[in-house]
């Protein structure tokens, strides 16, 4: 029926931009080639609160890599476990590693105006002694050869600073039907992160925080991590920083050698993406009444396009219209196929795909939730409040 069509053309133009609009960073290249200036010193800073589960993997997988000159710098931002012992354990073995130190630094109280992650990363970066600056997470895996292929990339490119997408590790059912919403979610925004933005296009600037590699002068030019003080996503504010003062960054996909288990349980999720799915879309459009109305509209979206179909299938099914029922199948069967595919393409198995209305409807209260709480920040035993969605000023500073 020609209804049936027109009803379900909005599918496929959503489905066929994901498929033929998107367009992924390059690959970061496997070869290694010494930079003219030799291998460099590498400074590796990780914020780290409340790590313990994480921080003693990421250490160690840092120091077995293979590169010759690496410094490992773990600022403890006044942690509530046994981050900070965990690492002096660590340190203890390390001693006389050749190659490699790991120095444990005691975070000072937050100042005013300052968040937790950017305060403890400008701490790492003052005492850095490299002539590159990793900031990398905790929850973070790294190949052996990974700070190798950064560094020869990073020259090869003339860029000011890198910075990965990896593989994202998903062990619990939750984050295998959620995660992948998500960062499709994502996609609708970045849709071109090939080519290094112009100065006039910051707004379209990203990084992954998980992974920022600097240059030491441009980190040390930009005043380190005091441009984003008190941004909750800093790593996207500190992108458009960059892009905006006329800095290149660049951007590579690292699957291979890269990765990070972002949460492991339902309420981390939620938490989690709570405290940054909102205040990082405001960052990225121009104040005004569109800012308002996007995080409503992301909710909106979300049911029309994912939780509707099965919904209206019911129906149908229950309510014996089979025009609806059929139209329901129609839709239903393209988007598990979609999601099917995302799945596999993000290493889950592709069944998770048929169930990505439980997705849905989570990401859709993930959106919801951030909206309602609007500037109010709750992560890792601290509160804040910010200025968000609906607050006048940029989104994601202190207010």
């Amino acid at each position: 029926m020609i209804w049936i069509a027109i009803a379900t053309l909005p599918w496929v133009l959503v489905l066929g931009f994901l498929v033929l609009g998107v367009r992924l960073p390059r690959r970061l290249p496997a070869t290694v080639a010494e930079p003219a200036g030799g291998w460099r010193r590498v400074s590796v800073v990780i914020p780290a609160r409340n790590e313990e589960r994480n921080i003693e993997r990421v250490v160690r997988m840092l120091a077995a890599n293979a590169y010759p000159d690496l410094e490992i710098i773990v600022v403890d931002d006044r942690s509530e476990d046994r981050t900070a012992d965990v690492v002096r354990g660590v340190a203890g073995e390390l001693a006389g590693s050749s190659g490699v130190t790991l120095r444990l630094v005691e975070g000072d109280a937050l100042p005013d105006g300052w968040l937790g992650k950017p305060w403890a990363c400008q701490q790492g970066g003052r005492v850095a002694t490299g002539d590159y600056i990793l900031f990398t997470d905790a929850d973070t895996r790294h190949a052996p050869d990974l700070t190798r292929r950064v560094v020869a990339e990073l020259e090869r490119s003339d860029a000011d600073a890198l910075s990965l997408a990896g593989r994202q590790l998903m062990e619990s059912f939750w984050e295998r039907v959620v995660q992948p919403q998500i960062f499709t979610s994502l996609l609708f925004r970045y849709t071109n992160n090939r080519d290094p933005h112009p100065p006039e296009k910051w707004r379209d600037a990203i990084a992954n925080g998980q992974y920022i590699f600097f240059r030491r002068d441009t980190y040390q030019a930009i005043g380190g991590h005091e441009p984003v003080r008190g941004e909750v996503v800093e790593d996207m504010k500190m992108a458009q920083h960059l892009v905006k003062n006329g800095y290149a960054l660049e951007i590579r996909m690292a699957e291979d050698s890269f990765a990070t288990r972002m949460y492991e349980s339902l309420g981390e999720l939620v938490r989690g993406w709570s405290k940054n799915v909102i205040l990082g879309g405001m960052a990225t459009i121009p104040p005004g009444l569109l800012r308002r109305l996007a995080p409503a509209g992301i909710f909106a979206g979300t049911v029309f396009l994912w939780l509707m179909p099965p919904t209206l299938l019911a129906v149908g099914l229950l309510g014996g219209v089979e025009p609806l029922a059929k139209w329901g199948w129609i839709v239903v069967g393209m988007s598990a196929v979609f999601w099917s595919a995302v799945s596999a393409r993000m290493g889950v198995n592709a069944i998770y795909g048929t169930v990505y209305p439980v997705g849905a409807a989570v990401g859709a209260w993930i959106y919801l939730r951030a909206w309602i709480r609007g500037g109010n920040v709750e992560w890792k035993g601290r509160t804040y409040r910010v200025r968000g969605v609906g607050d006048p000023g940029e989104p994601g500073g202190l207010g």
